[in-house]
C-alpha cells in the first residue's frame, strides 16, 4: 500500500467508504441543487415538476460527452497541495459540506454546494497543517466568484430581459409568451446541461485528491479514472430526479413572479455564466448564478417586484458557507483522528 510522508496508510476499505460518502455528497448536490435548474420553468408552468427533474436529470447527466474536467483540476489538485491530504482531511471535507447542505435545505436557503465543499476541504486542511499547504490561486479564484458570477448572471438576465423586450416591443403578450414558453425549455436544458458540468466536477475532483492520497492515481495524471467520471455525473443527475421542493419554492417564486419570457432569460444568462467559468476551470455556485440572473430579470420588469429582503438573507447565507463548512470540517477532522 503507497503511502505518503506524514500520513497515515489508507487501507482499501477506508477509500471505498469515501468514495461512497463523496457520492452522496454529490446526490445531495443534485437534489439540494436541482431547484437551480427547474425552478423557473416549474413557476412558469412550462413543465410539470416530474418532467422537469428528469428533464434537467438527462442534461446534468450529457453534460459528460460536453465539458473538459478543468474544475475537477482545480478541486483535485488547485485548492490544498495533495500531499498533505490523508483520510481524515477528505472525511473532514465531506461531512462539513454533507452537514451544511442539510441545513439549507431544511431551512429552504438556496445556498452553495459548491462553495460547502471548497469550504470543508479547506477547514480540514488547515486544522491538519495550517495554511500552508493551500494553493492560494486556486482559493482567491473560488472566493472572487462567489461575487463575479451572480453579478455576472445579474447583468446577463437584465441584458437579455431588455433585448428581449424591445425585440417583441409589437408583439402581442400572448405570442410573446407561447413563444418562450417553447424557448424556455432550450434555455432550461442549456442550464442543467452547464449545472451538471460544473457541479459533478468538484466531486471527480474530491475521489481524485482521495485517490491520489491513497496512491491508486498519480498527481501528474491529466485525467481520473473512468469510473469516477461517470459515478459523479450519475450520482448528481439521480439526486436531481429526486428535486429540492422547499428551494425550488424560494428560487421560483419569492425573490420574484417570472412569467417565460423572464424564465428564458435567467436560465440563458445562468447558463453562459457556467459555461464561461466551466472553461475557465473554476469551481463556480450554480445558486449563485441562477439567483443573480433572476434578481437582473426582476428588477429589469419592475425594480418594487423584487424581494429585496429576501435577498439579503440569501447573500449572507453565500457569505457564510465557505467559513461555516471549514469550522465544520475541521471539528470533523479533529473528531476522525481522535477516534481513528
Amino acid at each position: 500500500m503507497s503511502t505518503l510522508p506524514n500520513a497515515l496508510p489508507i487501507e482499501l476499505w477506508v477509500v471505498v467508504m469515501l468514495v461512497v460518502m463523496a457520492l452522496l455528497f454529490d446526490f445531495m448536490n443534485g437534489f439540494h441543487d436541482a431547484a437551480n435548474s427547474i425552478a423557473t420553468v416549474v413557476s412558469t408552468g412550462v413543465l410539470k415538476p416530474q418532467h422537469a427533474v428528469a428533464f434537467a436529470a438527462f442534461f446534468n447527466v450529457a453534460a459528460i460527452f460536453v465539458f473538459q474536467l478543468k474544475v475537477a483540476a482545480t478541486v483535485g489538485k488547485g485548492i490544498v497541495e495533495p500531499g498533505i491530504v490523508d483520510q481524515h482531511v477528505v472525511f473532514g471535507a465531506l461531512v462539513g459540506a454533507i452537514a451544511w447542505n442539510l441545513i439549507t435545505w431544511w431551512y429552504g436557503i438556496p445556498s452553495s454546494s459548491s462553495h460547502a465543499l471548497i469550504g470543508g476541504i479547506v477547514g480540514a486542511a488547515v486544522a491538519k497543517a495550517g495554511t500552508g499547504p493551500l494553493v492560494w490561486a486556486g482559493v482567491l479564484k473560488t472566493v472572487a466568484f462567489i461575487f463575479i458570477s451572480p453579478l455576472m448572471g445579474f447583468l446577463l438576465g437584465s441584458l437579455l430581459m431588455v433585448g428581449v423586450a424591445w425585440a417583441c416591443r409589437r408583439t402581442s403578450p400572448m405570442r410573446v409568451d407561447n413563444l418562450f414558453r417553447r424557448l424556455q425549455l432550450v434555455s432550461a436544458g442549456l442550464y442543467s446541461l452547464g449545472h451538471g458540468g460544473n457541479d459533478a466536477q468538484k466531486t471527480i475532483g474530491i475521489i481524485w485528491l482521495l485517490l491520489i492520497a491513497a496512491g491508486y492515481s498519480q498527481a501528474s495524471d491529466k485525467m481520473p479514472p473512468g469510473w469516477v467520471i461517470w459515478c459523479c455525473y450519475i450520482a448528481i443527475g439521480l439526486g436531481t430526479m429526486f428535486g429540492g421542493w422547499r428551494i425550488v419554492k424560494t428560487m421560483g417564486q419569492r425573490i420574484t413572479k417570472l412569467k417565460p419570457v423572464g424564465g428564458f432569460c435567467a436560465e440563458t444568462g445562468g447558463a453562459v455564466t457556467l459555461s464561461v467559468a466551466t472553461g475557465l476551470g473554476v469551481p463556480v455556485s450554480t445558486t449563485h448564478t441562477i439567483t443573480g440572473a433572476i434578481f437582473g430579470v426582476g428588477s429589469v420588469r419592475n425594480a418594487s417586484a423584487v424581494r429585496w429582503g429576501l435577498a439579503g438573507h440569501i447573500v449572507m447565507a453565500w457569505i457564510v458557507t465557505i467559513p461555516a463548512t471549514a469550522l465544520i470540517a475541521a471539528i470533523f477532522y479533529g473528531i476522525s483522528t481522535w477516534l481513528f
